[in-house]
């Protein structure tokens, strides 16, 4: 079969020419179907956007508005501390510290300038706000630069948020802010104490932290921390607008926030201190504690019907502005925080026991060696005599260790451990000072031996300024010890005034028995002849009568665990008036090298400053020599 021509065109496949008219069939459904989707999903786009903008508006706007807005705190006032008569001792006032948030202000500030541009560049904007800062508050603020070179530079910071000026005068802040809207402004309170170091060991220290959560104002030490719920008051709450992703960041300008909580006020504390008592006190305690070059001093003075602190100072005390430069031993309230032994002050207890059990009177003669065996142990007075009669008036008056000892053998144990009880020592006093130290006591089922030859003479044991004045506060009282306290009431803001109630007080020995032992001490300041005279006449007050005790411990030399025969605390207690009991005055030196090593004349100071200070009455009579050695 002959094959096709080569000159005739070869034909394609029907089915080739067949496919080209369905393939423009499937084109036209496809578009018709993605035509109608499309108008399907604009359809549905605008009922979801008449859905939102007519039916959810105001709904996702509140959501949005609690997206970016934030509780943060109110801080609240914090309460004052008073004297007795209403003195501020210490107290708060409000500040401001100014802020910026460069980095918005940067935006802000450019799309601002599209729309205006003759409003001049950024760096014109922040360099005229710096130099506004510097005419409000001058090149300097409380050692802080302000001047506009630094202004200008802390603007010019490519930050989020920067801190430009603390403690700004609030007046003075809302000059800026006011005039700037981009300009912040964050509320500081700054303790202020009038009186610098005047009683800093009690009231102690304060100051805002604004690291803490939530920002205020703390005590650091002293009753400013003790007392920080009652003076700090409660925080209240404001909602404010934040920078997104920093809730720290609050954005300036008016009507970004909203109270939702006022803040409640602190409470203020008045004490029982007398600013101008304790300003005298503190300044003759640091001179007399230079004068006899000892290492430590203090003392107290404690109203005896009501055992209310008039005044506590220690000679070493620090300035609370300046807290963070002060050492620890100026930190410390010496008088409540550190312990000693009190040497011959204690013989009170000793003399009250006799004179309670009926003992001994006033009168009565004690034949006195020089020195007395207790256990092991060889005691003996400190002037060496051979045997001697003695009143007992004298035993206490000479201080003799060896006429104590035979009392207190007489007492008996068991009484002598009840009398120290009874006096409180072993035991904090409640004052409410912080810091406050128990002292301590041997207990009872611990004694050895020799244990009763040094507990009589104030060995062996140890307790607290307070404390020993305490012991005194009793005598003077008719027996009745009443603890020592500081705070003497809580005022509100509303000026409502809470009276602390006094402490109970303990019946430590029988009004006659306070009474005559209270007589028996005035012989302690009595001077005649070197026989007749008192180991502490540089006490006395010329007009006055006056009741009290010296006192000489040894303190334990560490390189032998031995008492040391160089090293001494001294002390004193005395009762002013002792005819009609006023006022108790504990000194306590630590180490004198110096004059007379002796407390006695201080007291003689302190009395007198106290005798003009309230106007006390002259004694109607004066006090009667009596005998001491026979």
């Amino acid at each position: 079969m002959p094959g096709p021509s080569r000159d005739r065109p070869v034909r394609r496949p029907l089915s080739v020419r067949g496919s080209a008219p369905k393939r423009r069939g499937n084109s036209r459904v496809r578009l018709a179907v993605g035509r109608f989707l499309l108008i399907g999903a604009l359809v549905a786009a605008g009922l979801k956007l008449v859905h939102v903008q007519g039916f959810q508006a105001d709904a996702l706007s509140a959501q949005a508005e609690q997206q970016r807005a934030t509780p943060i705190d109110i801080p609240a006032e914090r309460g004052s501390i008073l004297d007795r008569n209403g003195n501020q001792l210490a107290f708060s006032v409000e500040a401001r510290a100014l802020y910026a948030v460069p980095r918005r202000m940067r935006v802000e500030w450019g799309k601002a300038l599209e729309k205006t541009p003759r409003i001049g560049s950024f760096e014109q904007r922040i360099a005229t706000i710096a130099e506004d800062i510097e005419k409000a508050l001058g090149t300097r603020v409380n050692g802080q630069k302000t001047d506009r070179d630094t202004m200008f530079a802390k603007l010019s910071l490519d930050t989020t948020y920067v801190e430009l000026v603390d403690n700004v005068d609030p007046a003075k802040a809302a000059l800026i802010t006011d005039k700037y809207l981009d300009i912040g402004s964050e509320y500081r309170a700054v303790r202020v104490y009038p009186n610098g170091e005047l009683a800093s060991n009690i009231i102690g220290a304060a100051n805002w932290r604004k690291n803490e959560e939530p920002p205020a104002t703390h005590g650091l030490i002293g009753l400013e921390n003790s007392q920080d719920n009652l003076l700090a008051g409660s925080n209240g709450r404001r909602v404010v607008d934040t920078m997104q992703g920093n809730d720290d960041v609050v954005i300036p300008g008016p009507d970004r926030s909203r109270e939702l909580a006022a803040a409640t006020p602190g409470k203020s504390l008045e004490l029982t201190l007398d600013v101008d008592t304790q300003y005298a006190l503190q300044r003759l305690v640091t001179d007399y504690t230079r004068d006899t070059a000892s290492r430590t001093g203090s003392a107290t003075v404690l109203d005896i019907r009501t055992g209310e602190v008039l005044a506590m100072a220690n000679d070493k005390t620090f300035d609370p502005a300046d807290f963070g430069r002060a050492t620890d031993a100026e930190l410390r309230n010496t008088a409540v925080s550190s312990v000693f032994e009190p040497g011959s002050v204690n013989k009170v207890v000793t003399a009250a026991a006799a004179i309670e059990d009926g003992v001994y009177q006033p009168d009565s003669v004690l034949q006195v060696d020089g020195q007395i065996k207790v256990a092991d142990r060889v005691i003996k007075d400190a002037v060496d005599h051979e045997l001697q009669d003695m009143t007992f008036t004298g035993v206490f008056a000479k201080s003799s260790n060896v006429g104590t000892l035979m009392t207190a053998q007489q007492v008996g144990q068991d009484r002598f451990a009840e009398m120290l009880r009874k006096f409180g020592l072993g035991q904090r006093t409640g004052s409410g000072l912080p810091g406050e130290e128990a002292g301590y006591v041997p207990p009872r089922n611990q004694w050895s031996g020799s244990t009763f030859g040094n507990l009589p003479i104030g060995q062996g044991l140890n307790l607290t300024l307070l404390q020993m004045t305490g012991m005194y506060q009793a005598i003077a009282n008719d027996g009745v010890r009443i603890p020592p306290r500081i705070i003497r009431a809580e005022v509100s803001a509303d000026g409502t005034r809470k009276e602390t109630p006094r402490p109970e007080g303990v019946q430590v020995i029988s009004p006659q028995t306070a009474k005559t032992v209270r007589d028996m001490f005035r012989a302690v300041v009595q001077e005649d002849t070197p026989q007749q005279t008192g180991t502490g006449p540089s006490a006395a007050l010329p007009g006055y009568q006056v009741s009290g005790k010296t006192g000489t411990a040894q303190q334990v030399d560490p390189t032998c665990r031995c008492y040391s025969y160089s090293d001494y605390w001294v002390t004193f207690a005395g009762i002013f008036p002792a005819d009609n009991p006023r006022f108790v005055v504990g000194i306590m030196l630590d180490r004198p090298t110096r004059g007379q090593q002796s407390a006695a004349p201080l007291f003689h100071d302190i009395a007198s400053y106290l005798a003009q200070r309230y106007q006390v009455p002259m004694s109607a009579e004066q006090t009667p020599v009596v005998p001491l050695i026979l």
